[in-house]
Order: structure tokens, then sequence, then C-alpha cells
């Protein structure tokens, strides 16, 4: 290697060094650092089973298949009951509460009565679900009703299911029918 290529290769390096050690004058390094304690969480709204009441007058509450001195089946997610009404007047009706035991605030957003009456039906039964204080006879969306977070708040709910006396005597069934129907409460964390 020739002379004037070392010397062009040495101030090359030189050239390289300064460059180098001036970014190292002029960078600089940010850091953060944290430590965060997460609380467990949860998502726990159910029926408060023990809260059950059948109302006074109400016919007896059975189970779903109506078998005699039964009693409706109660888990935390579900309530299954069957009834015999056997003339107009006669009604079911209970309460039960619901709790939310979970972490956050939710919201009721629907209520579902499917099927609906027919409008034969109408004409001598009803079904109303009461909730915290508000009757639905049909299903209803859109809802927005707060259910806070904690043991101690809970909404009351109230079924009732009646056969009620027509205007007209022919809009009586005139042969035994069943109604089976399911309500559905649907909820959702509250913002």
């Amino acid at each position: 290697m020739n002379r004037r290529k070392k010397r062009t290769l040495i101030l090359l390096l030189i050239v390289i060094l300064f460059i180098s050690v001036g970014y190292a004058l002029l960078s600089a390094t940010l850091n953060i650092q944290g430590v965060s304690d997460i609380t467990a969480s949860r998502w726990d709204i159910h029926w408060d089973t023990a809260s059950y009441t059948k109302s006074s007058g109400s016919v007896d509450i059975l189970n779903p298949s109506r078998t005699a001195n039964s009693s409706p089946i109660l888990t935390d997610t579900d309530i299954s009951f069957g009834t015999k009404l056997e003339k107009p007047g006669d009604y079911a009706q209970f309460t039960v509460n619901v709790v939310n035991d979970g972490t956050f605030d939710a919201e009721l957003t629907a209520i579902t009565i499917s099927p609906a009456l027919t409008p034969a039906q109408q004409k001598y039964l009803e079904y109303t679900v009461t909730y915290a204080g508000v009757e639905y006879h049909t299903s209803t969306s859109g809802l927005r009703v707060a259910l806070p977070a904690s043991t101690s708040n809970t909404a009351v709910v109230k079924i009732r299911v009646q056969y009620i006396q027509p205007s007209n005597a022919e809009d009586l069934p005139s042969t035994d029918t069943t109604f089976s129907s399911t309500v559905s409460f649907d909820y959702a964390q509250a913002y």
C-alpha cells in the first residue's frame, strides 16, 4: 500500500472516530420505570336465591313439570317454575333479587320476553315483569338501568302470570292450554 493511501486511510479512521465520539456526546437515553399492583376483578351478577318469595294470594309455584308439592328450581343464573291457573283471577307471582357482587358497575340493557303473548292469549293472560319498580309486558331494549357493584345493591324482580277474565266470554280458551315463556335480563358494564 503506498504512503498516500495509508494517510488517507488513517485520516478516514480519525474522522470516523471523531464522528463517533461526537455522536456519543450528543445522544441521550430516557427511561421510565414503574411498578403497578393490579387488584383482582370479577363480573358477578346473579340471582339471590335466598331472597325468593312467593307473593301472598299467589297459586302454588311449582317446578317446571308442575308436580304436586314441588318447588321452583333456583340457581345463581336460572329460575325455572311452573304453575296451574285454573280460573280467571288466578295468578302466580314471586319476587327475587338480582345482585351485582362483582367489582364492575353494571347496567340492565334489555329485557326479552320470548315468545310474546299472541293477540288471542292477551285476551285471557297477562305476563308482567317488574324490574326495580317498573313494569314490562313486552321485550324492551335500549335500557340503561344502573346496578352498581356492591352486595348491598340489589334490584327486585317480580314475575306475575295472571289468568284474566276477558270482556267477551268467547275469548276464554276452549281447551286446556300451556304457555311457556323465557325472560332474559341482559347486563353490560356501565360506562
